[in-house]
Formats: structure tokens, sequence, C-alpha cells
């Protein structure tokens, strides 16, 4: 099964790493159900493995390449 990438609610930056309690930036729904947060690190060291066992895969890690501080008025 080929997990879809969805347009699923946003995470918040109180959603967190499952792995280490960083913020997540990915959220991988089960096929068997439930849901799985990561953060960017710990979502590249597993995809691998993830891929086969999920439904749907929420990825923002697009967020991190942003650069709040080009936005801030001086």
């Amino acid at each position: 099964m080929t997990p879809t990438l969805t347009q699923q609610p946003a995470l918040l930056a109180t959603d967190r790493c499952d792995r280490c309690g960083a913020q997540a930036y990915v959220r991988v729904t089960l096929a068997g159900g439930g849901d799985l947060l990561f953060c960017a690190h710990h979502f590249r060291e597993h995809e691998d493995r993830l891929r086969p066992l999920a439904a749907e895969i929420h990825d923002e890690t697009a967020r991190l390449a942003d650069d709040p501080a080009a936005t801030m008025e001086r």
C-alpha cells in the first residue's frame, strides 16, 4: 500500500515528536489506525519503515526552510 500525502490540519507548536519530544513536523496515520508524530530528523530516519505501514503522511518539513527572520520588520 502506498501512503498518500494529504491536507490534514496543520501541526501545532505543541505537537511533539513521539521519539524525542522535539516539535513535530510530520504526522503518519497508520493503516491499522492511530497517528504517530515525528520531528523531521526522526521521520527521515524511519521513513523507509513507516511508508509501508502508513495510510497517510502529512509532511510540514518545508516549514523548516522558511526564514522567519527574513520576514521580520526592521
